[in-house]
């Protein structure tokens, strides 16, 4: 496994007005309009983060998964600065250099990236998944813990049932249930991938436990670097 060092770069936002500015110049090259690749094919890859605010320090993996079987292909990791403060909203500033040069360390492509996070799901309408997918170019897909700010009627009890997530009446994304009366996930597309089929890879990756194969991973392996990482330097 590949453990890369970050540096923020020079021109990264520093303020909430310039993060802002960037999003709004970026939100308009999201791609709404293709399916995305099929569910079970070729690679998908979780990424997550992991902080340790107190020493200024950031960690990401990645970690890329077999869509047919869910074993692991690759996996990598980075550590670095935390590269802007805490702001709801702008939390992907926080997270991306870490999480880009993750990804620029595996030794293969990821295919679809699945993030601990949202898309459109997002006061902004472009959340990690979707920041990370136009500066790549990868399709890419939100898979949330919890609704955010947005509403949804609690889907069917049965695996696989789902409800509109909404901003008003708005459909920004899905509450996806992936075990059998147990609390839903929340999907939004990133980049490059319609909704129902972001809804169909969640349930792919999700054959024994509430969160994705991709995230339950990259979680582990951030955390972990995390609590290996030699900083501060």
């Amino acid at each position: 496994m590949t453990t890369a060092p970050v540096p923020i770069p020079a021109d990264w936002p520093t303020t909430e007005e310039r993060a802002r500015a960037v999003q709004d110049a970026l939100r308009a090259r999201v791609v709404l309009d293709e399916p995305g690749p099929p569910p079970g094919t070729g690679r998908v890859t979780g990424v997550d983060v992991a902080y340790d605010d107190a020493r200024d320090v950031v960690a990401a993996a990645a970690v890329v998964l077999d869509a047919g079987t869910l074993a692991v292909v690759a996996e990598a990791t980075a550590v670095g600065r935390i590269s802007f403060p805490y702001v709801p909203g702008l939390l992907a500033f926080r997270e991306i250099p870490t999480v880009l040069a993750a990804l620029e360390a595996l030794p293969c492509p990821p295919g679809l990236v699945v993030c601990d996070g949202y898309g459109l799901a997002h006061p902004r309408r472009f959340g990690l998944a979707s920041h990370l997918g136009v500066l790549t170019g990868l399709p890419t897909i939100g898979v949330a813990k919890n609704p955010f700010t947005f509403t949804y009627d609690d889907p069917d009890a049965p695996r696989g049932s789902t409800s509109p997530l909404l901003a008003g009446a708005e459909e920004v994304g899905r509450a996806v249930r992936t075990r059998d009366a147990v609390k839903p996930v929340f999907v939004s597309v990133g980049h490059r991938v319609g909704l129902g089929n972001a809804c169909a890879h969640t349930l792919a990756l999700t054959p024994a436990y509430r969160l994705p194969e991709t995230t339950r991973r990259a979680d582990a392996l951030c955390r972990a670097a995390l609590r290996d990482a030699a900083y501060p330097v």
